[in-house]
């Protein structure tokens, strides 16, 4: 492993990671993967209990995707959307047309979700300046937000991650407390004349660590939006998918939101795709003479790829054939009785924060300033359950196929580490 690691720190930047450091926090190097466990160049086996920072969904190497690839692939990797289409691409979007919680959907596409928030709040300022409205160029985003890394994406984030660096060339949005109905129903209503958008991430603001948010709440901020006339933008990379116990996280909110963000598990983890959604009144603002100001000129290279939207399609199909919501709330059960028995009364957790099957355990601040985070996913890599903390909170995404044994492997080792760490 150890000359692996030297040839990877000699040519790679890993992102979010300090690499003066990197080699010392003996990084797993992964040649190949099976099911939901990782397999190292040295042959160890983790649990992979971060889904690959949340992306892989029915596992590593599932048969079926992986021919739904091969197929594409006999017939074409990838081709031009931009003033042109896709067979397989257009399919994809007739069967998520057919899921979204969004009016009439229109997709344009995307390889991340970073670039799918980017897309979104670009699509609702000229949504303004199409229909007449040029001067409703702000944002409102809440505390703890996160968004992605790109400067739109950044900018309505609500900072961290050694972001501050970035403020220069961040724009400034209002911002309210997450949770606080009156404040952000009382920011809507006063500014409703310049906001172009309100975003947010409904049911979990996954990056904050797992911070919960109320689906009365959503309700809420969706009704201020349409009272006083403001698009509602929904980022759902992370809760997508299934992670919350539904396809899609507001499906339990019970709001269709003017736009919606969509990645991460869209591909069920085997190609990098995104999309921004519209609702049929936003994509129809943008309809005009051809070469017209009212076109939307944006678009990726890569957007609606081949491979990745013939991988979606049948990850689709999938999550109904084998019933993986059922799944998942059944193991999220599992997931919260065994963290109630083994990991929430320890005295150095602190909360621990669960919906469905995104769960954050927060520990207390050490007085000494060392990294608990850091220390107990160590211990837990070194158990074999992959697992990347945010500061002080260890996350756990399982894959949405887990089963019973895994589930009770992860929380034994967490709680296993947590007492190793903290005795």
């Amino acid at each position: 492993m150890n000359g692996w690691v030297q040839r990877d720190e000699a040519v790679v930047w890993h992102g979010f990671t300090q690499m003066a450091c990197y080699a010392d926090n003996a990084p797993v190097i992964v040649e190949r993967g099976e099911g939901r466990e990782l397999i190292a160049v040295d042959g160890t086996r983790y649990l992979d209990a971060i889904s690959s920072l949340w992306v892989t969904t029915l596992g590593h190497r599932v048969p079926e995707l992986d021919q739904a690839v091969r197929d594409q692939l006999d017939r074409i990797a990838h081709s031009t959307l931009l003033g042109n289409g896709n067979r397989v691409t257009i399919e994809l979007a007739e069967a998520l047309a057919a899921v979204v919680p969004v009016d009439d959907p229109h997709f344009l596409f995307a390889s991340d979700g970073a670039a799918a928030v980017e897309q979104a709040l670009r699509i609702a300022l000229q949504f303004w300046a199409n229909t007449g409205q040029p001067g409703r160029t702000t944002y409102l985003a809440f505390d703890g937000a996160y968004h992605g890394d790109t400067i739109g994406a950044l900018s309505v984030g609500d900072g961290g991650f050694g972001t501050t660096v970035y403020d220069p060339l961040r724009f400034p949005v209002l911002r309210a407390p997450i949770g606080d109905v009156e404040a952000a129903s009382r920011i809507i209503a006063e500014h409703c004349g310049t906001l172009a958008a309100v975003v947010i991430e409904p049911l979990v603001q996954g990056a904050a660590g797992m911070v919960l948010v109320e689906p009365a709440f959503v309700r809420a901020v969706a009704a201020a939006c349409a009272e006083h006339d403001v698009l509602l933008v929904c980022d759902e990379v992370a809760t997508g998918f299934g992670r919350t116990g539904t396809l899609f996280a507001l499906e339990q909110c019970q709001v269709r939101p003017d736009i919606l963000c969509i990645g991460k598990g869209l591909t069920g983890g085997y190609l990098p795709m995104a999309a921004t959604v519209a609702s049929r009144r936003v994509y129809d603002a943008f309809l005009g003479a051809d070469l017209s100001e009212r076109t939307l000129y944006h678009g990726h290279s890569y957007s609606g790829n081949a491979l990745a939207a013939a991988v979606a399609v049948r990850h689709l199909q999938l999550i109904e054939e084998w019933d993986v919501l059922a799944n998942v709330r059944a193991r999220a059960d599992q997931l919260q009785g065994l963290l109630a028995a083994h990991v929430v009364d320890h005295p150095a957790v602190r909360e621990v924060r669960q919906h469905g099957l995104m769960v954050g355990v927060e520990l207390h601040a050490c007085p000494e300033g060392r990294r608990l985070g850091r220390l107990v996913s160590a211990e837990c890599v070194r158990r074999g359950v992959l697992i990347r903390p945010l500061g002080d909170v260890i996350v756990l995404m399982p894959m949405l196929t887990s089963t019973v044994a895994e589930i009770e492997r992860i929380v034994e080792t967490v709680s296993g580490a947590i007492e190793a760490v903290c005795r």
